[in-house]
């Protein structure tokens, strides 16, 4: 290890002296206190080192000492239910060690070493393994059996493995390489955060995240293994929408970043998670959580780190075939720190003050989503789906964080705080959101939803459109000069955006809806659009239609539970009987 020396301090960053082999990314612990930074910049033995703790109370001449590792993170069994600071430091232990407040220079191990894991070996002597291959599994809570596999790099023939009770650290594995030498595998390896893990080769995407969540399912889907956005601006509900993904999304694994949103935000994430169930299991949802928070009076430097400790993570579970779901909260508080950071490093800045990099730096965390097929010779499938959130300042969609995101991702959900004043939830824009996933799912949609799915989801939207075209003539000369079929318009697209998009997280029926569910409701709008058509058609009058019983029963059918689904059917028998008594009374009445 190489000392060197602090010449100068500014905020998060310091320059020090002295340290002639040092490398870029590497870890070095700064001052008395050993704090944890990472060298971000060297000019022969002058390092710039971006500090990832408080740096108050530094001061010039303190030491500074490499650890010659790159900033990486542990990856094995106890990931699951923690809760990880920046720098994958797990806050319940600090607080142990530490009260409430989180003291400067702490070093506890992301994995806990004194915890015994029930390991079950999947493969014997003699066997030939190689990079990625599983060679044992622990099961991690009751709902993660946790897959231990060949680290990358090594292959060869297991000369020795056992069953057992182990720790972290113990050895549970060895290997004999091709040149003869042995490799010992524990439960237990370490990964650097800014490379992303290997995969054999990435795949198209064929499968939607089912979240439960109508506008999102139905309108702007987003694929196991894409890429999605949130912007919107302060009260508009991009922290709520992001709860209820990672609530109810159809992942198997969720890994939730605070990366510099409000503490008392992240404080409702982690209080309110431990009591969630899982739909699907009734277990408690943190069985399949890793939470990362890293809030907006953590240090600044650290926020940029906490991004990269999720993705690794995600990729890590990811390996062992699972279907990963991240949630990144918010962005923009990401780039505000790189903004930072820049500004202290004296880089010259692009806009609006943000580094010239910011595109590629959101690019490099995008990016590493996706579904692939991992290493191994199970040819098993995994995948990443990014959902981030933006808070542009003032919700000004042309700052540079918002534009940089669309660039890379394939779906925007438009978040107005004119709909959530409206109490329209959960407020994603409808005309100005899009999903370029839609062509990629629809032979999904039609195994799984119904064949026309796809269909009505196109007639809903051409509906909406035409509402927002016929609402500026109602404006300018009102709703006496519409024919009676753009009147009817009017009123399905109200049906469709008061009985369908709408939803209300704490309902215990309407909070989350099946795609079977979600084609049932939205077929049934459009079915007493038809039907009202044709009786407007055939003679009757549209005040009639309009004032039928059924459209209650329509308005309600939200709230009918998922076990219950035939009760739509009964309402397509309501539409038609009352639909057919206007027509007979229209007729005779002309």
């Amino acid at each position: 290890m190489n000392e060197g020396k602090i010449v100068k301090i500014a905020g998060p960053v310091v320059i020090a002296k002295g340290i002639p082999y040092a490398k870029m990314y590497d870890v070095v612990k700064v001052g008395e206190k050993h704090l944890i930074g990472e060298i971000i910049g060297l000019v022969e033995d002058t390092a710039t080192i971006q500090v990832y703790e408080e740096t108050a109370g530094l001061a010039p001449g303190e030491p500074v000492v490499t650890t010659g590792e790159p900033l990486s993170v542990e990856l094995g069994p106890g990931l699951i239910q923690s809760i990880y600071d920046g720098i994958q430091r797990p806050l319940d232990e600090i607080e142990e060690i530490a009260g409430a407040f989180i003291e400067r220079g702490i070093e506890v191990p992301g994995i806990k070493r004194d915890k015994e894991w029930d390991f079950k070996a999947t493969v014997k002597i003699g066997d030939s393994v190689g990079e990625g291959d599983i060679v044992g599994e622990v099961p991690e809570s009751e709902l993660v059996m946790h897959k231990i596999m060949v680290p990358y790099g090594i292959s060869g023939e297991v000369i020795e493995i056992k069953s057992g009770k182990f720790k972290v650290e113990d050895v549970v594995c060895k290997i004999k390489t091709k040149d003869g030498n042995i490799e010992e595998l524990t439960l237990i390896q370490r990964w650097p955060v800014r490379k992303p893990r290997p995969f054999k080769k990435k795949l198209n995407i064929e499968e939607p995240l089912i979240t439960g969540q109508r506008v999102i399912d139905t309108f702007f889907p987003v694929g196991k293994g894409g890429t999605a956005c949130i912007p919107g601006p302060f009260g508009s509900g991009k922290t709520v929408v992001q709860h209820q993904l990672a609530k109810w999304s159809d992942a198997d694994i969720v890994v939730y970043i605070g990366c510099g949103e409000r503490g008392n935000e992240m404080t409702d994430v982690l209080l309110e998670f431990p009591h969630l169930k899982d739909p699907r299991s009734g277990k408690p949802l943190m069985n399949r959580t890793v939470l990362v928070a890293n809030t907006s009076n953590m240090p600044v430097a650290a926020r940029e780190a906490s991004v990269f400790t999720g993705i690794t993570i995600a990729e890590y579970f990811r390996d062992m075939g699972y279907k990963v779901a991240l949630m990144a909260d918010s962005t923009s508080r990401w780039a505000e720190a790189m903004r930072e950071i820049s500004g202290r490093l004296e880089e010259m800045p692009g806009d609006e003050g943000f580094p010239a990099y910011l595109g590629s730096r959101i690019a490099t965390f995008y990016e590493r989503a996706g579904r692939v097929q991992c290493l191994g010779r199970d040819n098993r499938e995994g995948s990443i789906s990014i959902i981030g959130a933006v808070s542009p300042p003032g919700g000004d969609l042309s700052e540079p964080v918002t534009q940089n995101t669309l660039r890379v991702v394939q779906v925007f959900w438009s978040l107005e705080d004119r709909l959530a004043y409206a109490r329209h939830f959960p407020a994603i824009n409808w005309l100005t959101s899009y999903s370029l996933y839609i062509p990629h799912l629809t032979p999904y949609y039609q195994k799984i939803a119904g064949k026309d799915f796809v269909e009505l989801r196109n007639e809903a939207m051409s509906l909406l459109e035409q509402e927002a075209s016929l609402q500026e003539i109602v404006r300018l000369v009102g709703i006496e000069a519409l024919s009676k079929h753009e009147r009817l318009v009017l009123e399905s697209a109200k049906s469709i955006r008061e009985d369908y998009l709408q939803q209300n997280a704490f309902d215990e029926y309407d909070t989350y809806t099946s795609l079977t569910k979600q084609y049932k409701m939205l077929s049934l709008i459009l079915y007493f659009h038809h039907k009202a058509e044709e009786a407007i058609q055939k003679g009757a009058l549209l005040d009639d239609i309009l004032n039928l019983p059924v459209r209650e029963r329509i308005a309600k059918a939200k709230f009918i539970p998922e076990n219950k689904l035939s009760e739509y059917d009964k309402i397509r028998e309501e539409i038609d009987n009352e639909i057919g008594s206007k027509v007979l009374v229209g007729g005779e009445e002309e």
